[in-house]
């Protein structure tokens, strides 16, 4: 992005977006308890928003390289550089289940929306009880045929950094017993950061990962494949 189009480019991208989303999820908290299909049109609405916002407004096309997403339930871990792809998972994904911090469950309206929607809470320092529950959501979730969503490093990474994933997707995966997806992602350089680029965001797709592997070899593969785009 030129220095002369970046500060009206972003000027423009912060009004709209964080303005549409005062209104957006607002409408989603107030319909959270009523009918789940307006309330999912508002959540896709808000994703669908910062889609829009990025590439019209930003000028950063979004591509996506590889399969895309299957046909049947899988589990996809994607590589986490900003909160772009966490918001824009309803929009690249129909209807998908997100494994969440718990702590952002206690946010005052945010936590029972995203209960409503489907997102599915992850403690680390949680016990047996509260891991056989979240385990037993994301199998409910995958038998109505929703795909399910991981950040397996746990947090955001800033672009170029490899860092090892968290245990918890060992385990999910081996209860589970679905294909694996690994998707690259390269939004950091675009989107984290106060004045944004005009440059495209990239999502690769990474060969399924079969399930039953060991835990070394699967890990192992999907490193790799996460971080396609790292130099």
């Amino acid at each position: 992005m030129s220095g002369v189009l970046a500060l009206p480019r972003n000027l423009a991208f912060y009004t709209v977006f964080y303005a549409g989303s005062v209104v957006v999820t607002l409408a989603a908290f107030l319909t959270s308890r009523l009918d789940p299909r307006i309330f999912r049109a508002f959540v896709h609405a808000w994703s669908g928003l910062q889609r829009w916002s990025v590439e019209k407004l930003l000028g950063a096309p979004v591509v996506i390289e590889g399969s895309g997403p299957l046909a049947e339930p899988a589990l996809y871990a994607i590589k986490h550089e900003s909160f772009f792809e966490a918001i824009d998972a309803p929009t690249l994904f129909r209807l998908p289940v997100v494994f969440t911090k718990a702590e952002l469950f206690r946010i005052p309206g945010w936590g029972p929306a995203a209960r409503a929607y489907g997102l599915v809470p992850v403690d680390r320092q949680a016990g047996a009880k509260a891991l056989i529950a979240m385990m037993r959501e994301a199998k409910a979730a995958a038998a109505a045929g929703r795909p399910l969503v991981i950040f397996p490093e746990g947090t955001r990474v800033p672009h170029g950094e490899r860092r090892a994933l968290q245990s918890g997707f060992a385990g999910l995966y081996k209860a589970l017993g679905l294909p694996v997806v690994p998707v690259a992602v390269d939004s950091g350089p675009t989107y984290h950061r106060w004045l944004k680029r005009s440059r495209p965001i990239t999502y690769r797709f990474g060969a399924p990962i079969p399930p039953g592997l060991s835990r070394d070899e699967t890990e192992a593969r999907v490193l790799d494949a996460i971080n396609a785009f790292n130099p």
